[in-house]
């Protein structure tokens, strides 16, 4: 249940939905990919943002999220890079107020030119 006496969707997910996990955090393939295998670390416990989290948890999604790179790295070896992103707060874009980690694996020739990665969340800010 999320603070605010809503029902928090990654607090009551389906069992079918996880892939890897941990006592502290797992993992599910994102509900509306950027990328083929797009995925999500989530802690257990609901934090609203990466900045709730404790350091146990933090090492926990970080163990996760390098066990998602490989199990990704296995499926499709045509993966070459990948964006690691948490969005926090509304006005940052985060949409689900319960941490979740971003693992998008990327491809040559997926975009015309990758450069500047994240920071092409703004308009002009990734050409430099």
């Amino acid at each position: 249940m999320a603070d605010n006496g809503t029902r928090c969707a990654f607090c009551h997910i389906s069992a079918e939905r996880i892939g890897l996990e941990s006592h502290l955090a797992y993992s599910i393939r994102d509900a509306f990919p950027v990328t083929e295998l797009h995925s999500l670390v989530i802690p257990r416990r609901h934090a609203v943002d990466y900045f709730s989290l404790t350091r146990e948890e933090l090492l926990a999604c970080d163990d996760l999220i390098r066990r998602v790179r490989e199990e990704i790295l296995l499926k499709d070896p045509g993966v070459g890079g990948f964006n690691l992103g948490v969005n926090n707060g509304v006005v940052a874009g985060q949409t689900v107020l319960h941490c979740h980690f971003h693992v998008i694996p990327r491809r040559q020739g997926d975009v015309a030119n990758p450069r500047g990665g994240i920071r092409h969340l703004l308009p002009g800010k990734g050409n430099y």
